[in-house]
């Protein structure tokens, strides 16, 4: 059988190619093995061979995959993989002044009953230990609110309709252990509009007079919810029931609204 000599200029061609794709390789795992923003901000601006990895869809999915952010839902792609990777690792609390640290700023006032809202120290210690302050509640109704606008927030029209990502909501409330007192929470999903796309809305909570004055968590995960979410309002509040001068309500911290791109946990 006759063998067909190589090419010498093809071999040449197929060796090069081979170590430009070794070499892609090596740059690729160096770029995955630094801080995201460092790549972005740096490193993309060194060369085009690193700018075109870094401005790469598989650079982002891989870099999603090794740090475990898993989608939802397989059939909602990112249209935008960067993006996504950048709002996994920047998820954070949207609301502001969760635990009263800076008196009642950024909330709004709903009802002030009673002696009205006032900020004190815990009486009982928090699980979080970092938690030091909380907003008490008097003898009249007390209900605030916060509205916040995904879009201020970094979180686009189309990211939120293209993907839906779960919402993840949170509360800390106690009661104190002389006096009875009630809780309510409500979480609006808002379209452009302000009008409610989905609704979580418990029924109120009460405690009984001298009850263990323990924290209790109220959570609740947002999924589905179609396209349209534009802001979302977080109310909640309580008062006491025997209507005693003083503070003697629902006591509210830590309160905590999340979006979450990737699979919640």
């Amino acid at each position: 059988m006759e063998t067909k000599e190589a090419n010498p200029r093809e071999s040449e061609h197929m060796w090069a190619q081979l170590q430009t794709h070794c070499v892609q390789e090596v740059w690729e795992e160096i770029l995955l093995n630094l801080p995201a923003e460092q790549v972005v901000r740096v490193c993309r601006l060194v060369c085009h061979q690193w700018r075109e990895i870094a401005d790469s869809e598989s650079f982002w999915k891989e870099r999603c995959r090794r740090e475990g952010y898993r989608l939802r839902e397989v059939t909602r792609i990112p249209r935008d993989w960067r993006l996504f990777y950048f709002l996994c690792i920047w998820r954070r609390n949207l609301i502001k002044n969760p635990r009263g640290e800076e008196d009642l700023n950024q909330w709004q006032i709903l009802e002030n009953g009673g002696n009205e809202w006032a900020i004190h120290g815990l009486r009982t210690q928090h699980p979080d230990k970092t938690v030091q302050k909380n907003f008490v509640t008097s003898y009249g109704m007390c209900r605030k609110s916060q509205l916040i606008d995904l879009k201020k927030e970094g979180y686009s029209p189309s990211f939120m309709d293209h993907l839906q990502p779960d919402i993840k909501i949170s509360d800390w409330y106690s009661p104190r252990t002389d006096c009875g007192c009630q809780y309510e929470i409500c979480v609006e999903l808002l379209n452009q509009r302000m009008c409610p796309v989905q609704t979580f809305a418990p029924d109120t909570i009460y405690f009984e007079q001298w009850n263990n004055e323990r924290w209790h968590e109220m959570t609740h995960v947002f999924q589905n919810y179609g396209p349209g979410v534009r802001y979302i309002r977080f109310t909640h509040g309580g008062q006491d029931t025997q209507f005693w001068a003083g503070w003697y309500g629902i006591h509210l911290t830590d309160s905590c609204v999340e979006i979450c791109p990737a699979v919640c946990t």
